[in-house]
């Protein structure tokens, strides 16, 4: 009882989209500040917070493998860094059609401190096979799925939460890709992937496993409901592509959406953000009908 009544109180400035699982926007007023409070970082999960035994496997296609468990990560050398996540589904509601999905507003998107063990570090010990070709990960989250499975074999009275990463990727050192149990100078709450989660700075959330309880080398590519059923973007006149990258995109904090603005001058303030390259030039308009104005930029806190 005493864990479902942090969880509601942890949850009780979030804008909810839906209880079970729950899925939460931050508000507008939490994108006001450099780093989103814990409370009003957004949530997205596809399963209901699961139980975690505490310990990340590390195995498949390598010649160490091994068992970590949270001091383990914490004894690794530590980075912290400020990390954008956004909802790959971010603004659904404004989208015609109406993809399915999560009805998400504008506000699935926050900004926290991260600190972790690096993942190329970890990996490096396992030593990948030399003919390794992706990382799997997965999360301890799993259950009936709501969604119809897009792969014929998946089982949607119990899927688990897996994604994939190219090697490549997940072992560069210049990706900075976290193992996190601290969020904002806290071990990690329950909605956010305690006791550790992934971090990958630049992509959209979904690479970002939350409870993650098994790393995998593999030697052929991953295929998974939630790596290449969902989360791919359709387009009408050229190949589907998977969900990668957070593409740019800017929103308006202050005046808040519904506020009444008096005659006269009013100052727009806002937030851009990209995980393809830095963000040079923002412009508004009153109507989006061709009226913009270049707004003034404010220097970039940190990379990601």
């Amino acid at each position: 009882m005493a864990v479902a009544s942090n969880l509601e109180e942890a949850r009780s400035a979030l804008r909810m989209i839906a209880q079970e699982p729950f899925n939460a926007e931050a508000p507008p007023e939490a994108l006001n500040s450099e780093i989103t409070p814990t409370e009003l970082h957004y949530v997205r999960s596809n399963f209901a917070v699961p139980a975690h035994d505490g310990t990340l496997e590390v195995g498949g296609a390598v010649d160490n493998p091994t068992t970590l468990t949270l001091d383990d990560l914490r004894r690794m050398p530590a980075v912290e860094r400020a990390v954008t996540l956004e909802c790959a589904g971010n603004g659904r509601l404004a989208m015609r059609p109406l993809p399915i999905g999560e009805p998400w507003g504008d506000y699935a998107v926050s900004t926290a401190r991260w600190k972790g063990a690096l993942l190329h570090e970890i990996l490096q010990r396992a030593h990948p096979a030399a003919n390794g070709i992706e990382v799997r990960f997965e999360g301890a989250d799993h259950g009936p799925y709501h969604l119809k499975p897009v792969l014929g074999e998946s089982d949607r009275s119990d899927l688990t939460f897996v994604r994939s990463l190219a090697l490549a990727d997940a072992t560069d050192p210049a990706a900075e890709i976290l193992i996190a149990y601290e969020m904002n100078g806290q071990p990690l709450g329950p909605d956010h992937g305690a006791p550790f989660r992934l971090i990958v700075p630049h992509w959209f959330a979904v690479a970002s496993v939350k409870w993650l309880k098994r790393i995998d080398v593999l030697t052929e590519p991953y295929v998974g409901e939630f790596q290449t059923g969902h989360y791919i973007y359709e387009w009408a006149d050229r190949p589907h592509e998977p969900v990668t990258l957070m593409r740019v995109r800017a929103r308006i904090i202050d005046p808040a959406p519904g506020t009444t603005i008096s005659p006269g001058k009013c100052s727009v303030r806002g937030k851009a953000w990209s995980g393809t390259g830095p963000v040079t030039q923002v412009d508004v308009s009153l109507t989006g009908e061709g009226d913009w104005h270049p707004a003034e930029l404010e220097p970039p806190k940190g990379p990601y």
